[in-house]
């Protein structure tokens, strides 16, 4: 039996706001969004599981490449699988700075105050892994995904805003390599790892490094 590949459409209605509401609803949400830290201190504070899960939702509301949505949020909140990902992490991040990594990465990092013990792979109450799929297994046929790192990475860029906005914070952990992930958490040959953020409550001792981020001015170019 052939698809029906004839495009189907429905009525777009937007959400319409005045020229100067526009204006401030981009105002605060900038002040919002220019809140937002990477965070390494958690707490342990239990988080409901239906808040993240709407969370993943939202992240799933992303464009991507010919309507594909090649991801899979994996959530992560079993402390057995949360030792073995901190474990399997650890020993790769041992590697990754002590000898892996360029001596003009580590200075790079040592503002950060980063190293390679990740004890908040275990303290967040929420781990979600996220997978990018390359393909789509259909009986014994494999359908291409397109653009799959563009699309996986405006995915992430939802889910981070949609913890933030929550009232939670979140790291993009990228410990290199990351099959490790595949393996633990038994996902698919078509199925690999691109991001694992811990997600949940900050520290009430919780830190963050006194960085800057780049003036308007210095990401934006204006023709004419």
């Amino acid at each position: 039996m052939e698809k029906d590949l004839q495009p189907r459409f429905i009525p777009f209605r937007p959400t319409a706001y005045p020229p100067g509401e526009m204006l401030e609803r981009s105002h605060s949400f900038y002040e919002l969004m220019n809140r937002r830290r990477t965070v390494r201190d958690f707490s342990d504070k239990p988080v409901p599981a239906e808040l993240i899960e709407q969370i993943i939702l939202t992240a799933s509301t992303a464009p991507s490449g010919a309507n594909k949505q090649p991801w899979t949020f994996c959530l992560v909140s079993d402390p057995a699988i949360k030792k073995a990902i901190r474990e399997a992490a650890e020993k790769e991040e041992y590697t990754n700075y002590h000898g892996r990594m360029s001596d003009e990465w580590l200075d790079d990092l040592k503002t950060l105050g980063t190293n390679w013990e990740k004890p908040f792979l275990e303290t967040a109450p929420y781990l979600i892994v996220v997978f990018k799929k390359s393909w789509e297994q259909a009986g014994a046929e494999k359908l291409k995904n397109y653009y799959v790192m563009e699309s996986v990475g405006l995915a992430t860029g939802f889910l981070l805003a949609a913890i933030h906005y929550a009232g939670l914070v979140a790291l993009t952990h990228t410990p290199s390599p990351m099959n490790f992930l595949q393996e633990i958490l038994k996902r698919p040959e078509n199925e690999k790892p691109f991001l694992l953020i811990p997600v949940g409550y900050p520290a009430e001792n919780a830190e963050v490094p006194d960085i800057s981020r780049k003036s308007l001015e210095e990401v934006l170019v204006r023709y004419p």
